[in-house]
């Protein structure tokens, strides 16, 4: 398994994919990203980030049975593994120790200067 960092792009397809479980296959990863965070998103960068996270064992993948809507063409779905997971959870973990450090006073923004 390659270096286990889940870069924060990488975080947001893994977490779509989850939410997608079993209808997670490039196209429809790319429109439910864009329906999430309200911004475009390339094709391209969301094959390449599937193709890291399969790399680092953090996706399984299969093909679908080819369809006569898509010319007899498979679609490549992906699952999040349990390697997956626990990164997914690393990370939400991490963020939120992060969080509840923060001071009360933090936000308040009225310097003078």
């Amino acid at each position: 398994m390659k270096g286990t960092h889940l870069g924060e792009f990488e975080e947001l397809v893994l977490l779509t994919i989850a939410i997608l479980y079993d209808e997670a296959y490039g196209l429809a990863i790319q429109r439910e990203m864009e329906k999430q965070s309200q911004r475009k998103v390339s094709i391209g960068a969301v094959h390449a980030a599937c193709n890291r996270l399969y790399d680092k064992g953090f996706l399984s993948a299969r093909f679908s049975e080819a369809s006569q809507k898509r010319g007899g063409k498979r679609k490549k779905l992906y699952r999040v593994t349990p390697s997956g997971q626990h990164a997914l959870t690393q990370a939400k973990d991490l963020r939120q120790k992060l969080w509840d450090q923060i001071p009360g006073t933090a936000f308040q923004f009225s310097w003078k200067g």
